[in-house]
């Protein structure tokens, strides 16, 4: 049952197309997926799978897909091939545009899904920042991160606050994905339905606040940040960023390409709109093939040197030095291949664990981070064991030794099956029609599961 204050706020909005919206409950929602181009291509993808997939318009990577497909089980899926996102969601990060070699700051990151989408624009070169300030969704953000092979990433679970007073004009591009009150997401989350509230929508827009004026000290000029949400509230959308715009004139918003079936922003749905408001975008469910979202792309006045690193309080975090590393580095060819000259000098080691760090990376004191990095490995008595996030971001070519499955072999895998095999002894990359799953043992005749336990699933 959708709450009666929202559906008079949405007649009242829509007038003559409230039916329309309306009958939009009644449909299936659409799903989709959005390829992993590290792992794969769309030509690939298509050739390899049996998913009955459609394009989705605004972002090159993204494919609706049928329920019967159901990508979640299949271990493509835990290779890291995919990342099951909702269709209007993908937009926001598109609209972000982040380039490789840039310094990006995703503020309210978890699940992920934008996240990934950034880092694959990025080609694992430059900083990605995902930040997450809820503990336990920070710690599903880093998982993603992982499972997706995100080699550049630092994971933090910081408050927007705390961020902003460690950097200043210091990012090239920020995504502020904002906290809302999920109007759009009532047909697939019935407990946003639940939690719904017109005094809800209050706290968040003011929320929504707050934190844009963090992100808008930590972008450089020049620079791009994208604004969305998944609510249909004027409060939360048009009005959010007119009383952005009043309070920090240096910004203006960005007129973008707008896909069919995207809405402009409605000036009248808000008391004091900015003069530019219809170049934001609204999503419909009842105009196109998702849930309903917001996005507004704005830009900061000025322009920066091609050397211009902005601000960080902390500094760079220093790598081990080269007499150090280099007893790592030979740890890590017992399952490596070689090493670019570039990443031995990049080499962390965090607590008992080792990261090859992003370049650039600021240091970790005073923030709490998850993730500093690529994790390498953990040092176990001397010794080097592979970690997992290591097998999902690398390549079978990458490593020693690999050993491919089929697709039912993989999921006897991944639910912890050991399995006979014969060859050189040590450690083995093991794949699912070439890409990487996680690690296996060879003794003896037997391949060792080193599969995480934690993540161990009937498929």
């Amino acid at each position: 049952m959708l709450p009666q204050l929202f559906l008079d706020r949405m007649k009242q909005m829509l007038e003559e197309e409230y039916p329309a919206f309306l009958n939009s409950y009644e449909d299936a929602r659409y799903q989709a997926l959005r390829i992993n181009p590290s792992k794969t291509d769309r030509n690939r993808f298509a050739e390899e799978t049996s998913f009955h997939l459609q394009p989705v318009p605004w972002e090159a990577n993204g494919f609706y897909y049928e329920k019967e497909d159901q990508p979640g089980k299949h271990p493509y899926h835990e290779a890291g091939v995919y990342y099951i996102q909702e269709p209007s969601a993908m937009a926001p990060a598109a609209y972000l545009d982040a380039q490789p070699g840039e310094k990006v700051l995703d503020l309210c990151a978890a699940p992920g899904g934008k996240s990934t989408q950034i880092a694959a624009a990025m080609q694992g070169k430059g900083l990605l920042v995902s930040n997450e300030i809820h503990p336990a969704r920070a710690k599903i953000l880093s998982e993603n991160m992982e499972r997706m092979g995100v080699k550049n990433v630092m994971v933090t679970n910081e408050s927007p606050q705390t961020l902003a007073g460690m950097f200043t004009e210091y990012f090239d591009r920020i995504m502020v994905d904002a906290p809302c009150s999920g109007e759009g997401m009532f047909r697939k989350n019935e407990q946003a339905c639940e939690e719904w509230s017109p005094e809800n929508v209050q706290i968040c827009a003011a929320r929504q606040q707050e934190i844009l004026a963090c992100a808008a000290s930590m972008l450089r000029p020049g620079g791009r940040m994208v604004y969305s949400t998944c609510t249909f509230a004027p409060e939360e959308n048009e009005g959010t960023i007119s009383r952005f715009l009043e309070q920090h004139p240096q910004f203006h918003i960005v007129p973008v390409k707008k896909y069919p079936g995207m809405a402009d922003g409605v000036a009248a749905w808000t008391k004091h709109p900015a003069a530019e408001i219809g170049d934001t975008i609204r999503l419909f469910p009842h105009h196109l093939h998702g849930e309903g979202h917001f996005v507004a792309v704005l830009e900061k006045e000025g322009t920066v040197s091609e050397n211009y690193r902005g601000y960080c309080a902390n500094g760079e975090e220093k790598p081990l030095a080269k007499g150090e590393a280099k007893a790592y580095l030979a740890g890590l060819q017992e399952f490596l291949g070689k090493i670019p000259a570039d990443d031995a000098g990049r080499l962390l080691l965090f607590g008992e664990q080792l990261y090859l760090m992003p370049e650039h990376m600021p240091a970790t004191r005073r923030l709490h981070v998850l993730r500093p990095g690529l994790h390498l490995g953990t040092v176990k008595k001397n010794r080097l064991e592979p970690a997992h996030a290591l097998a999902l971001a690398i390549s079978p070519q990458e490593a020693c030794h690999s050993w491919n499955l089929s697709v039912d072999e993989a999921r006897a895998y991944l639910a912890g099956q050991t399995f006979p095999a014969e060859g050189e002894k040590g450690w083995y990359l093991i794949t699912v029609d070439g890409y990487s799953l996680g690690w296996g043992k060879l003794a003896g005749s037997v391949m060792k599961n080193h599969y995480p336990k934690g993540l161990r699933k009937l498929l």
